[in-house]
């Protein structure tokens, strides 16, 4: 059946289209014979495939139905009658579908290519499951509803266990123990994605301790002293871990970055203003500090000045924003720990008379909450942190407790525990990285016993777990969340990682399995630096990574590659001395060290020469010769010849 095409309708005849007809309508394409379509064969074929498709699907339901009936009769004791009429409806619908959509099928696979597909689909069960199951390894309908629900009823009874008893996410099965010196390590500081450890201590020193990189011998690459005479009271790494922050004894922190060079250092303020508020920078001794969680290069310092500072990196010479804690009576009260929010908009700050005062980070006059009782005065609190959800601070008292509050209702505490002593004043506490524990450490005097590390149950405050450290005070504790590790630093100089090999990630798990690698030549230093911090930058000496390059480039110099020469056997040669030995020492000894003493009288060797000096005067007489005075008198041997000799004007004196 062929339609009549555009010439017929135009009139046109068949050695071409019109131009003028093209030009008048605006479109080409006159003349060009139209496809045809076989619409009965179209027909014939769909119906062919469809019946195929129909024979193969009823021949598959068959023989699952002859699987079900051995399934049915190998499990007599089971009930499958709600699952097979439940797969019986979804047959049927999908039967029911097939049919609706075999004629639109049909009608849409004219404009398909001829290798797509014509017909009915395939039903649902028969697209997700193989025909032959048996080929599968499995006879019969799976029964994985049934066994899905038994297992995850086993996982709800094993979570449920553990939140029961969140003690068995301790990782503490392992531990490592890293040497920083032999004074307290008073800070720790661990980059966000666990890869680095820095500690400092009371000995001035902070070293930088790499996990990838550090074997079994457990060493630090680097220590370095940046606050010279000052003690390491706090470190931290930023959020994105580039720099850390360096709080000591002095008035001014410092940023370095994580090679360990100087950043940027915090003016010092003018100690000879009143208000504090009008200085550029702190006055007195710091005490701690932290960096925006998030906000890049922002970060907090409090000090015996009685302030809280905010500070950027990029601005050095002036703080950014001053909070000054005061009393109910509003005179000048020190802080002695601040810390940021989760979420950074709150700062919070213990001070010396027992209180905590928390400011919104944007308000600096007065602050939002303040509770005058925390802990007894005169004690230094020497740590709060938020919790992870941000709705719970825990406080660390110097008066032997550890509090938990409730920054909704912050009118009382939920929680106290007491008999934890302390003798630091930056004695830690955190939160577990679920945040269902609560970690501190104790403090011990020295030969009474071991400092340990103590868990509380946020829920109950239950002390539900404790771990002995070492026979000295447990001043550091730190939980990271990501490697769910605990890096505890204690009183001795020890700085102590504990993890369990299933629990926890990377961190200590990398340099535990490396073996202790023998020191090379080439890592050795080939000479000694001067260090000159104050010189120009025209002098300065570049950074000296490895002496690996030094050493290559030294053999390839002829002067320092140079093989020393043999000995000289023989007669000498090339100006080289070889007789007598060889040796230059041997030759000087026996021809120039020889006993060559004169016995001759030395004034009669002068003498000999004096008859030749007065005939020919060549060297001293020539010289004096306009001005030497003429000899007048004679040398006499006897004082009375001297006495006659005198002039005629002295013996008149006498």
């Amino acid at each position: 059946m062929e339609r009549p095409g555009p010439s017929d309708v135009t009139g046109s005849d068949a050695s071409g289209p019109d131009p003028q007809l093209a030009v008048t309508m605006g479109f080409t394409g006159f003349g060009k014979k139209a496809r045809t379509f076989d619409l009965e064969a179209m027909f014939e074929q769909t119906r062919r495939t469809a019946v195929e498709r129909s024979r193969k699907t009823l021949e598959a339901r068959e023989r699952e139905e002859e699987m079900n009936r051995e399934k049915e009769l190998r499990r007599q004791n089971e009930d499958l009658e709600p699952t097979s009429s439940g797969s019986n409806v979804a047959r049927a619908c999908s039967k029911s579908s097939s049919r609706d959509t075999s004629s639109s099928e049909s009608d849409e696979s004219s404009d398909s290519s001829d290798d797509e597909l014509i017909g009915p689909p395939l039903p649902l069960k028969m697209v997700e499951e193989p025909v032959n199951p048996v080929e599968e390894g499995v006879l019969g309908p799976l029964p994985p509803p049934l066994a899905e629900g038994v297992e995850e009823e086993d996982d709800d009874d094993g979570d449920s266990e553990e939140e029961e008893n969140p003690v068995r996410k301790i990782p503490d099965s392992h531990e490592i123990t890293l040497k920083h010196g032999t004074k307290t390590v008073s800070a720790l500081g661990l980059d966000p994605s666990g890869a680095r450890l820095v500690t400092g201590g009371y000995d001035y020193d902070v070293k930088f301790w790499d996990f990838a990189g550090m074997d079994a011998s457990f060493k630090a690459f680097r220590s370095l002293q940046p606050c010279e005479c000052h003690q390491i009271k706090s470190l931290q790494y930023s959020n994105t871990g580039d720099m850390i922050l360096v709080v000591s004894g002095s008035s001014q922190a410092k940023v370095i970055d994580r090679d360990g060079f100087e950043v940027m250092e915090c003016i010092k303020g003018d100690q000879y203003i009143v208000d504090m508020a009008n200085t550029k920078g702190h006055t007195a001794m710091l005490h701690t500090g932290s960096w925006h969680p998030k906000i890049k290069g922002e970060f907090m310092t409090c000090s015996n000045d009685a302030t809280v500072r905010t500070w950027e990196v990029e601005n050095p010479k002036k703080q950014k924003s001053v909070f000054k804690p005061r009393t109910m009576q509003g005179k000048k009260v020190i802080p002695t720990t601040c810390t940021y929010s989760r979420d950074g908009s709150l700062i919070a700050a213990a001070c010396q008379n027992g209180s905590i005062q928390i400011w919104d980070r944007n308000l600096t006059v007065h602050p939002k909450f303040h509770y005058k009782q925390a802990h007894d005065p005169g004690t230094d609190t020497s740590c709060v942190t938020f919790s992870y959800d941000g709705t719970v601070l825990a406080s660390r008292g110097g008066d032997d407790t550890l509090k938990l509050w409730d920054i909704r209702q912050f009118n009382k505490p939920l929680f106290s525990a007491s008999g934890l002593p302390t003798m630091f004043p930056m004695t830690d506490c955190c939160f577990s990285p679920d945040d269902k524990l609560i970690v501190t450490g104790t403090s011990v005097q020295r030969g009474c016993g071991s400092g340990k590390l103590v868990f509380f149950e946020r829920r109950t405050f239950q002390r539900v777990y404790e771990i002995d450290i070492t026979d000295a005070s447990v001043v550091r504790c730190l939980w990271h969340p990501k490697l769910n590790q605990i890096m505890v630093g204690t009183g001795n100089g020890l700085a102590k990682v504990y993890y369990d090999p299933n629990k926890s990630q990377r961190g200590a798990k990398l340099c535990v399995v490396k073996t202790q690698r023998k020191a090379k030549q080439a890592e050795t230093l080939t000479q000694d630096y001067i260090i000159t911090p104050h010189a120009l930058p025209m002098f300065r000496e570049p950074r000296q990574r490895s002496t690996r390059k030094q050493l290559e480039k030294d053999r390839l110099d002829p002067l320092k590659s140079h093989k020393p020469e043999p000995p000289v056997a023989g007669p000498g040669r090339g100006g080289r001395v070889g007789t007598h030995g060889g040796t230059l020492s041997s030759y000087i000894v026996k021809n120039i060290a020889l006993d060559k003493t004169d016995d001759s009288n030395p004034r009669e060797a002068i003498l000999r020469h004096a008859k030749a000096a007065e005939d020919n005067p060549y060297w001293v007489s020539p010289a004096y010769s306009k001005t030497q005075p003429k000899t007048m008198f004679a040398q006499v041997e006897s004082d009375d010849e001297e006495t006659k000799n005198e002039p005629e004007w002295k013996k008149r004196k006498i």
